[in-house]
């Protein structure tokens, strides 16, 4: 089982707007012959640590999923729990988008860039 974080990730008003207001996560799975699992869990970070995503998946080999939430918060964190058969062949990213959905470059986390527990 691996588990991996985004860690938390500051996301204050600029003059009075929140750069990122959804968070895009992307999750492939290389394995060509077996499937794997993952649990989404995210939080608000406002004082104390609220999980407001709980989201249990199962990708098919050679499969990518996409799921989008909303982010409008001052900070928050997304923890990803892999297993099964595939899971070293599991990357998962993370994109913060805009208001209009564009894609915020300095709040997106690579497979190679989460916390690994």
């Amino acid at each position: 089982m691996a588990l991996l974080s985004t860690g938390p990730v500051a996301n204050d008003p600029v003059n009075g707007i929140r750069q990122i207001q959804q968070v895009t996560v992307k999750i492939v799975n290389r394995d060509s012959a077996n499937a794997t699992a993952i649990l989404i869990q995210g939080y608000i970070l406002d004082g104390v640590r609220t999980l407001y995503v709980l989201e249990e998946l199962v990708v098919a080999p050679n499969a990518v999923i996409t799921r989008n939430y909303g982010a409008n918060f001052n900070a928050y964190e997304f923890v990803f729990t892999t297993s099964g058969s595939a899971e070293a062949s599991t990357d998962v990213s993370v994109w913060g988008r805009s208001g209009s959905g564009e894609i915020i470059d300095v709040q997106r986390i690579v497979a190679e860039e989460q916390l690994e527990f």
